[in-house]
């Protein structure tokens, strides 16, 4: 009977401190995750029976060190709250207090407080508070997309295997998305890493390997790449170092009549016995880097052992899957060798003293990864006594007259394959020069010059004598 005292005590004590205090419960309605440029409303639902003081929305920052006010309403200072004076009555109102944010953005992003306040029934002096919060999770779609090739521009190997390396990047993304790779339309499976390997034999693997033949290498492929392998096992090349025999020029190539482009182009297709028709095996690691914007920045890597002869004009497409997508994001390249350099020399017309410049500004084919290019004059040195000059350009400053005829080789190389095209340089004389003997830099020394300085100085002898 005591226990039962009690307990009627302590709900009447309740009651009484209810009635006192007043009653004030305070919540926000949850929100599912918002993407960037969205209108969110934010809604703080309270119940009391008491006297509205005030209602103040935090955005918490710093790990709730900071509290930044957003919107504050204060019943002192209105006029509206007439249906709550008779705070006598004994009846549960409900209210809702919203903040509407018209486009997210991702600072945004984070925890809000909705502080809740009225006035103590005993005296209006002291306030009640309640606060209900929320976490606002706002979204970025990836804003852009990009495939590249690691450690390019790199030549071609015609004897040894070398690993190639895909790396997708995807940038402006929150939270971080799902990247993927696929090859001609077909997910590739992958070996993920922890880290990247380090040396070519870490992208061996023993497991066995699928043959590629019936589906990336036609009959031609094959007929042809057997043939090159034919000409290897007699010891022959499959391309010719002498860029006179067997020329074709073609007219639409020729700038104009001083200068001889020979467009011969010869892809280098000498697959090894190392190369094998088989399916390599791929290895896959990514990493995230976090942007002072909150976003976050992946790198993808595709990594395996290329092989020339099935993986030229393949296609690979990253793909990337985000919850604020609604469908899939992707960026493509194809791996294409170099076929067909075009070359343009400036001036067109050379002549004696001219600074020359011969540039590939082209291919008769959409190349990648970048290539490598390199000149070397057929037969002697460069005009500065260099064997090769590395470059899209090579500059032929103050050409001499016996540059005339001179043969230059552009070789443009790739992991896919390489390729060479050859120019001929035609240099006239320039009237602005007398004619007379040039050294190996090109300065021009006149006869009639030096007569005219030899005749002076006998006159100066003489008077001198």
């Amino acid at each position: 009977m005591r226990k039962m005292n009690n307990l009627l005590l302590c709900f009447l004590l309740w009651d009484l401190l209810d009635a006192v205090m007043g009653y004030l419960t305070v919540s926000i309605e949850p929100l599912p995750p918002v993407v960037v440029g969205d209108a969110v409303t934010l809604k703080c639902n309270f119940k009391t029976d008491g006297r509205m003081r005030e209602i103040v929305w935090y955005r918490v920052t710093d790990g709730g060190t900071i509290k930044q006010k957003i919107f504050t309403f204060d019943a002192m200072f209105s006029t509206n709250y007439s249906h709550m004076e008779n705070y006598r009555k004994r009846e549960d109102l409900v209210y809702q207090s919203t903040v509407r944010l018209p486009e997210v953005r991702i600072s945004d992003n984070g925890p809000y407080e909705c502080h809740v306040g009225i006035y103590d029934r005993a005296t209006r002096e002291k306030v009640v508070l309640a606060s209900g919060n929320i976490f606002l999770n706002v979204m970025s779609p990836p804003i852009s997309i990009s495939v590249i090739a690691a450690d390019t521009p790199a030549p071609f190997s015609r004897y040894q295997a070398q690993n190639f390396t895909l790396v997708c990047i995807v940038s402006g993304a929150k939270p971080a998305p799902a990247v993927y790779f696929k090859r001609d339309g077909e997910l590739i499976e992958v070996v993920p890493l922890l880290e990247p390997p380090s040396s070519a034999a870490g992208l061996q693997d023993g497991r066995a390997a699928r043959n590629l033949l019936n589906r990336d290498l036609d009959d031609t492929k094959m007929q042809k790449s057997l043939s090159l392998l034919d000409v290897e096992d007699r010891g022959g090349r499959p391309y010719t170092e002498d860029p006179l025999k067997s020329l074709t020029p073609d007219p639409g190539l020729l700038f104009s009549p001083a200068t001889e482009i020979i467009p011969e182009t010869v892809v280098s297709r000498e697959f090894p016995r190392w190369v094998h028709n088989m399916e390599p095996v791929y290895y896959f690691h990514h990493t995230h880097i976090p942007l002072s914007d909150g976003t976050v920045e992946v790198r993808a890597m595709l990594m395996w052992t290329l092989n020339p002869q099935i993986d030229n004009e393949a296609l690979f497409s990253c793909e990337v899957k985000h919850p604020a997508l609604s469908m899939p994001m992707q960026a493509e390249v194809t791996l294409v060798a170099p076929k067909g350099p075009k070359i343009m020399m400036t001036p067109t017309r050379a002549r004696v003293g001219d600074t020359v410049r011969i540039l590939v500004h082209g291919f008769q084919n959409e190349v990648f990864p970048e290539p490598l290019f390199t000149w070397t004059r057929v037969g002697s040195r460069l005009l500065d006594g260099s064997a090769e000059h590395d470059g899209k350009e090579l500059v032929l400053e103050r050409v001499p007259a016996e540059l005339n005829g001179s043969m230059y080789r552009c070789t443009a190389q790739n992991p896919l394959g390489s390729t060479d095209t050859h120019t001929r340089l035609i240099v006239f004389e320039n009237p602005n020069i007398p004619r007379g003997t040039e050294d190996s830099n090109g300065s021009v020394t006149s006869h009639n010059g030096f007569r005219l300085i030899l005749m002076l100085t006998l006159t100066v002898i003489l008077e001198l004598t």
